[in-house]
């Protein structure tokens, strides 16, 4: 008679409470999890909510009014289906409106990683009080976009502040915001001016975060500082550079303020962009279905730039590839 006893049977003599307490650490792993996920949502629950009703609803429904002959002022609502697509497509409007806001972003975005990374260079050096300069380059940042947009109102008129500091150096100045020539320029002025220091704290931040020792290493091999800024320290910031370029490419877009409070889209039609014609047709024409079917156009190419621009940072970002 074979007297072994197998090691993984229970023993006869151990009650059934005891024999199920092998399963008890699994179930209280299994619970403790559980517990965990619950957390995890209830956390997470009032961004998820926040996006579905301030993001996502309003963007589906923007694409319901966008096949619609909404008409805000007497509440009429027809279907229409692609007949505001075709009737934007084939406006002359449109097409002005779309080349604007192409200039007004071809000068907006190069000037915010230019002259972001030229500011944040010269205020990235160890000298006494450069926090001074760092905070004067980020203040217009932190000032209400109405009242930055205001006070540059007054300042670009014909008799304002800054023909007033041409006149003292012999230079007649033009009516910055009514002359049809300058109006996009001083439109573009003021946006740059007021967003540049957000670009340069973030280029000042990665700046900070190079390595001092491959700076050091090219410097001992020879390179200039131009070489070494464009050969070790350009690259090492390209994430940077593509985050402060993804910005600056949606914040030109969605550009409305400044416009509304400086030109109104004028004169004529020089500084009408898109965010501007949205507006003008949902508020003041009370089309609400054609006013969408712009911002559908708005959407998809905002889209469309921030995909293209992360589907090639594997080509120029370091460490993406």
């Amino acid at each position: 008679m074979d007297s072994t006893v197998d090691p993984a049977a229970p023993d006869p003599r151990s009650g059934p409470s005891e024999q199920k307490t092998g399963r008890e650490p699994g179930r209280r792993r299994g619970h403790l999890a559980r517990v965990d996920a619950a957390y995890g949502y209830a956390f997470i629950a009032p961004a998820v909510i926040g996006f579905v009703v301030f993001v996502a609803l309003p963007i589906a429904g923007v694409f319901v009014f966008s096949v619609q002959d909404y008409n805000s002022l007497s509440g009429r609502s027809d279907f229409v289906g692609m007949e505001n697509y075709e009737r934007l497509l084939a406006s002359d409007v449109f097409g002005t409106v779309l080349r604007n806001t192409a200039v007004f972003s071809a000068f907006v975005i190069p000037a915010n990683l230019v002259i972001g990374l030229v500011l944040a260079v010269l205020v990235n050096q160890r000298i006494r009080a450069i926090a001074i300069f760092r905070a004067a380059f980020f203040v217009p940042v932190v000032i209400s976009l109405v009242a930055w947009s205001l006070v540059w109102e007054v300042m670009l008129q014909d008799s304002g502040g800054l023909n007033g500091w041409l006149a003292m150096i012999g230079i007649d100045g033009p009516n910055w915001l009514a002359d049809p020539e300058w109006a996009m320029t001083s439109i573009i002025f003021v946006q740059v001016l007021k967003g540049v220091g957000v670009s340069m704290i973030l280029f000042l931040a990665a700046l900070q975060e190079v390595p001092v020792e491959l700076i050091e290493a090219a410097r001992i091999d020879g390179a200039k500082p131009r070489q070494v800024f464009r050969s070790v320290i350009l690259p090492l910031i390209t994430p940077t550079v593509m985050m402060v370029a993804i910005l600056a490419t949606i914040n030109s877009l969605k550009a409305f303020a400044q416009v509304f409070l400086l030109t109104e889209g004028g004169p004529g039609l020089s500084t009408s962009i898109l965010g501007y014609f949205i507006y003008e047709q949902a508020f003041k024409a009370f089309q609400v279905g054609f006013a969408s079917t712009a911002a559908v156009f708005l959407f998809l190419i905002v889209l469309l730039l921030t995909l293209l621009q992360w589907w090639s940072r594997r080509r120029w970002v370091f460490n993406e590839s």
